[in-house]
């Protein structure tokens, strides 16, 4: 399994309305889509840093779907809502419980 990061500033009078959309729009997005395991959104209400965590069958999947434009338009839905460029990460799921 592989796991997508990514990692954004964000204003912080703007999280629930990032995580209405989240829940309500991205995260149905997301089962929808092949090979996915999941997503995930952390916030810290007090900073305003925010960590999407999108889990994937393997990194080519991950890498397929970036690649389609999914990845983009999930961004622009919240985008305007940031303080500076989100910054995308991937891992290897090495242990999980």
């Amino acid at each position: 399994m592989f796991a997508r990061l990514t990692i954004v500033q964000a204003q912080i009078d703007k999280i629930d309305e990032i995580s209405k959309i989240f829940g309500e729009s991205i995260i149905p997005a997301a089962k929808s889509q092949k090979a996915s395991r999941g997503i995930y959104l952390l916030t810290d209400r007090k900073t305003g840093k925010g960590i999407a965590i999108s889990l994937w069958d393997s990194e080519e999947d991950a890498i397929a779907n970036e690649q389609s434009g999914y990845y983009r338009e999930q961004i622009g839905k919240v985008a305007s809502f940031f303080t500076s460029v989100p910054v995308n990460e991937g891992y290897e799921v090495t242990a999980q419980g």
